[in-house]
């Protein structure tokens, strides 16, 4: 299939980047160019994109929408844990403006061969990098059952993660567990039925050994400092999020460089030393208008933050 993802919180992200027509700008997830077009549309011959993806597919996807910006835009296929690398290599010293769609694509998750999905019948994979070795069927296989409980529980927030791993560990005993199929059956075992009342049963479960295997909050949390220090004064940083595990690392993260000030709350003054790298823009999130959630109801649970690079550096007082 073609690749075709809803840019969720478009106009909302691209306007909050507050572009100039000669500035850098970086999408760190890529996907299918949504983000990216309106970007790259706003910048002059003078400007430059930089999109990073590490699914191959998104690469190929947004090099063809991209093509009448081939003189500004720049595309590197990888994960954007590695930004501050690639910037250095493009010869990039500083950026005017980063964004980040987190989570899985529209793409990914309805190609069925992927395996993304509870709602196909398919190998399991859920590799953003098809490159990488780890996939979900190595996790579901391979993992103890401590592991899978541990991964269900944190990462899917899943009330039935002990039991859901226990039936995993007795399932495998009898026969590799290989498809998307296998494992619905599984989950859906190991809930009570009167308890299968919020969505698919898989749903949490599916996203944890998403999340596991793609490894993605800890790529995130890692990245998050750096991506903030990459931006040049004034840049903003926008990231849209689609489960609380996400917007948690970042309004920590941004929380954190607005006022990274350790001094305790009964000092008179700021003695620690530690400056303040910006200010958070969006004191609550920006969720998605109702008509974006008539258009796309897997906009529901997106939220995006926006962080601003200060002007000019001081201490927090």
């Amino acid at each position: 299939m073609s690749f075709s993802h809803y840019s969720v919180l478009l106009r909302e992200t691209v306007e909050n980047l507050n572009i100039r027509p000669d500035g850098v700008y970086v999408d760190g997830t890529l996907g299918g160019g949504g983000h990216a077009l309106e970007i790259v549309g706003r910048l002059s011959a003078e400007g430059r994109f930089l999109g990073i993806d590490q699914d191959g597919d998104a690469i190929d996807a947004a090099g063809e929408r991209l093509a009448a910006f081939a003189d500004r835009v720049t595309l590197v296929r990888s994960n954007f844990g590695s930004m501050k690398a690639i910037l250095a290599e493009e010869g990039i010293g500083g950026v005017d403006g980063i964004v980040l769609d987190l989570g899985v694509s529209s793409y990914q998750l309805d190609t069925q061969e992927r395996g993304f999905s509870y709602r196909y019948d398919a190998k399991l994979d859920m590799r953003m990098d098809q490159r990488q070795s780890l996939s979900a069927e190595e996790i579901v296989n391979g993992y103890s059952e401590e592991e899978l409980f541990r991964i269900i529980r944190d990462y899917g927030e899943e009330h039935f993660a002990k039991s859901i791993a226990r039936h995993i560990a007795a399932a495998r005993q009898e026969k590799k567990i290989e498809t998307t199929g296998q494992l619905n059956e599984i989950i859906r075992a190991s809930i009570p039925a009167k308890m299968r009342q919020d969505g698919h049963p898989s749903k949490r479960t599916f996203q944890a050994i998403r999340i596991e295997c793609n490894h993605e909050l800890e790529v995130l949390e890692k990245s998050l400092d750096e991506m903030i220090e990459s931006l040049n004064p004034g840049g903003r940083l926008c990231i849209i999020t689609f489960h609380s595990l996400e917007d948690r690392i970042v309004k920590t993260a941004f929380r954190k460089q607005e006022n990274p000030c350790i001094c305790p709350p009964n000092f008179p003054m700021c003695v620690c030393g530690r400056v303040s790298a910006g200010t958070v823009i969006t004191k609550k999130p920006i969720v998605p208008s109702e008509e974006e959630l008539g258009e796309n109801s897997r906009s529901k649970r997106a939220k995006v933050r926006v962080f601003e690079k200060t002007q000019k550096t001081s201490k927090v007082t």
